[in-house]
């Protein structure tokens, strides 16, 4: 009776630590779900860019931007040079017309959204312009080359002239002559960095 009962305590422990063992490998249900739920749950494209608004000097070809209203991606890109300056225009999607990013170092980033106006019979001819009741003065003017990146509308590079001009509240009018083509208005404002937030493009 006694080697009975032993047998019977040391096939019951048996069966204890094989269910202990089991136990061990087999991860709980809160965990399993708590993986699937996790791995299978949507998630937001934009995390971790939402919270800056990003660097406009590293803007490229499939950037998007978010001006609070309006979100436009950018087409393309020139890159401009003249001497031992560089910037660069980053054309967007718009539904009708032209509109382009200007980022510019000197030595602090400067910003200007334009519009382009190709119905104005304009030639930077003299010193001040007067539109729409805006005077602007002539500030600077000079010839670039250019590289393209994108759709530009342009070559792969070339050359242009340029002429700018400030008027007061932060506007600007600018020429620019591609390849010794004709003069193209644009309009154009001030932007500062915190104005929109860049998600970049894969």
């Amino acid at each position: 009776m006694g080697r009975l009962a032993l047998l019977v305590i040391i096939v019951v422990l048996i069966a204890v630590v094989i269910y202990l063992w089991r136990s061990r490998r087999k991860p709980s249900s809160d965990a399993a779900s708590s993986t699937t739920s996790s791995s299978s749950a949507p998630k937001d494209p934009f995390a971790g860019v939402a919270e800056i608004h990003g660097d406009p000097t590293t803007l490229k070809a499939g950037d998007m931007l978010d001006f609070g209203t309006e979100r436009s991606w950018i087409r393309g890109t020139l890159r401009l040079s003249e001497g031992g300056s560089v910037w660069a225009e980053h054309f967007l999607e718009v539904d009708e017309g032209r509109r382009w990013l200007s980022v510019e170092e000197d030595p602090d980033v400067q910003m200007v959204l334009w519009t382009g106006r190709p119905e104005l019979e304009l030639t930077p001819h003299s010193d001040t312009i007067e539109l729409e009741g805006v005077r602007y003065r002539l500030v600077e003017r000079g010839t670039a080359t250019y590289r393209s990146e994108g759709t530009t509308g342009l070559r792969s590079q070339g050359g242009m002239d340029y002429a700018d001009y400030e008027g007061p509240d932060g506007k600007h009018l600018a020429f620019e002559r591609f390849d010794h083509g004709g003069w193209e208005a644009s309009l154009g404002t001030s932007l500062n960095e915190g104005d929109f937030t860049i998600y970049p493009g894969s």
